[in-house]
This record gives structure tokens, sequence and C-alpha cells, in this order.
């Protein structure tokens, strides 16, 4: 297979066969430690891997995900943190992004579960609008877009899509915060969902943001920097974007659906075969031609 691929690298005299158990410990869900641990390779190669790879992959799909057949888009934020849970950053790096919360804004087809795109950045109204840019450009036919009830929203769709969409949003009720012990930890219950049509004619029957808040689990469970209530967290901006850079591309290419018995880029007819970690790797060695 690796003959095949015509995969020569040199990651400080790395294995191809190290470089792969690198990358499979950590899109299953391994800390950087625990990928050490594992496979004996030294925490800095892992390091530079994951941000060599990482880059690779977030160049590889911006330029692939184009011209997508999606009808069905939903979106959301998923919360985490850099450096410092925000309460806990120094005066001086307050206010600066990459130290504190940070969001990563997801897309998924609903019909084939592609993620299409993603940012990481705040929460706020530029990086609503600059994801929305994003995800218009990649879709080939007007879609049905369904939304949480974040109000950026609203501008942001309208700058990027016009009155080309049938978009909704799905506003959540929630009742009052958990009391007693458990209020730290869990959220307040959702006690109904209101699907409110903003522009268009969305089938009400398929406003939903399901599929898109399961992805989040995904993530939570895949990229250990996700994981709530450990010190796993990223401790820098740069390698967490990495992170979700691999992960999405594993996710896309790599990770047969459960329901759908492919990989969602088959299912969205931008590969016609699943691919391994190895494939993964040899992104570098186009990037290195193509630099």
């Amino acid at each position: 297979m690796l003959e095949r691929l015509g995969i020569i690298l040199d990651m400080n005299n790395l294995p191809i066969e190290r470089q792969i158990a690198v990358i499979a410990a950590l899109v299953e869900g391994s800390s950087i430690r625990a990928t050490v641990r594992m496979t004996g390779v030294a925490k800095d190669t892992v390091i530079k891997l994951l941000a060599r790879i990482g880059q690779a992959c977030a160049e590889y799909q911006d330029k692939t995900l184009r011209n997508l057949p999606c009808q069905r888009v939903q979106c959301d934020e998923i919360w985490s943190f850099c450096y410092a849970k925000e309460k806990n950053v120094p005066e001086e790096l307050r206010g600066k992004f990459g130290y504190g919360d940070v969001w990563t804004w997801t897309a998924l087809c609903a019909d084939t579960k592609l993620v299409p795109c993603w940012r990481v950045g705040d929460r706020g109204a530029w990086n609503a609008q600059h994801f929305m840019y994003d995800l218009a450009s990649r879709l080939a036919n007007r879609v049905q877009l369904t939304t949480d009830g974040h109000r950026v929203y609203l501008t942001a769709v309208e700058l990027a899509f016009g009155t080309e969409v049938d978009y909704a949003m799905l506003v959540k009720l929630y009742g009052a915060d958990p009391k007693g012990h458990e209020t730290r930890y869990s959220p307040a219950q959702c006690i109904g969902a209101m699907p409110t049509v903003i522009e268009g004619r969305p089938n009400r029957k398929h406003i939903s943001t399901s599929f898109v808040e399961r992805q989040n689990l995904t993530m939570r469970m895949q990229m250990r920097r996700f994981t709530r209530l450990t010190n796993a967290f990223s401790k820098k901006l740069e390698n967490h974007q990495h992170a979700v850079a691999l992960h999405f591309m594993h996710y896309n290419f790599c990770r047969i659906h459960q329901t759908l018995r492919v990989t969602p880029a088959m299912a969205a007819g931008v590969t016609d075969h699943v691919w391994e970690i190895a494939e993964i790797i040899g992104l570098l060695a186009g990037a290195q031609k193509a630099a």
C-alpha cells in the first residue's frame, strides 16, 4: 500500500508506519501524551507532525470540497477553550483571541453527513459572516438551511445567500437552571424548540439541527482537546486548528458512517473509496511538490 502511494517522507527520520500510528491515535481521541506513550514517538515530533498534517488537510479540503450537491444543511457552534478557561486568563492576555473561549462553527449536510466547512473563531458576527460566505461558495444548489437561534446568523445568512436559500432557525426553549450539586456540570433542560421560517420556503419537516448537534458529540469524543473537565485542552490556538482540520479530514474521508455504510465524502461524490490514514499522510508529499 505504501509503495503504491509513493510516500517518501523525512519527519525526523520517523518511519511512515510510525507516522500512521501517531495519526491513528490522534483521530481516535488520544491526547498528545497518550500518543507518545503508545507509539514511543517524542512529544515534539508528534506536535510537528500534527501541525504539518493539519495544514495539509485544511488545504486539501478547502480545494476539494467544492460544487457540493447538498440539499439540506445544518449549522451549529461548539465551545472549547485554549490556554485557560476564560475566567482564568491572565489580565494581560484577556481580549486576545486564542486565550480563553474558542468556538468552532460547523456545517453538516443532513443527507450525506459531510462537513463541507468549519471555522475556528469567536462567536461574534464577523466570524458568522465569513463562515456563511465560505459555506455558500461550496454549494452547487439552493439548499434548505437550519441554524440555532444565535442572532448573528440572521445577517450572516442574508449577506452570504441573499434570497437564494430556504432558511429557518430552530429556537430552543430552556427551563430553569439545574439545582444542587449538578449545577456546575449540567446545562439547563431543553423543554421545547420553536421552528421559525426566516427566508424562502423551507420544509418544516426538515427544520432540524439534530445531525449537526450529534456531530458535536463526535468532535468531543474523537478530539481529546474538546473533552470537558480534563486538562487535555489546547495550549496553543494553532495546534487546536490543526487538530480540527485533521479530525474533519478523517471524518469526511476515512470513517465509514454507520447509517450510510460509506464515508461522507463518498456519499457526496467527492471520492470513490474509503481513504486510509496513509493517504492522508500522502497529502504531505503533494504539499511538498506544490511548494
